[in-house]
């Protein structure tokens, strides 16, 4: 039988002034399971993630993936540079892949011009 690859056992959450935004949370996952966490405003879905991506740790209870387990976690709202404009930011936010577009072009450029060249070439040898 498979491991489980992450386990939450009695988890909660308290923030001040004693509010429980999770209650004693149990669950485990088998390797390739596909989930969905659901419910209303302010139940507690985002806080569930963060503690299981591991950026939440001052938690009751345990919350722990299995050895070798990474996992990601993309927030809601994006966190930016309150100094950036918003032009910084989208420019920021794609400028990997501006990037590559950009050194692709150069790729595409250079076999162009060999592939160019090479065809010239064969025109002057003649049929073999």
């Amino acid at each position: 039988m498979a491991q489980f690859v992450y386990t939450m056992h009695r988890v909660g959450k308290v923030v001040p002034p004693k509010r429980h935004i999770l209650k004693n949370i149990s669950l485990s996952f088998f390797p390739g399971a596909k989930i969905g966490v659901l419910g209303l405003n302010g139940a507690g879905k985002s806080t569930l993630l963060r503690i299981m991506a591991g950026l939440d740790k001052d938690i009751e209870g345990e919350a722990r993936p299995q050895p070798g387990i990474k996992i990601g976690y993309l927030p809601q709202e994006p966190q930016l540079n309150p100094e950036h404009t918003v032009r910084e930011s989208i420019e920021e936010a794609v400028s990997e892949v501006v990037n590559a577009l950009k050194r692709l072009d150069e790729v595409y450029r250079a076999v162009c011009r060999s592939g160019c060249r090479l065809r010239q070439a064969g025109c002057r040898a003649g049929p073999a």
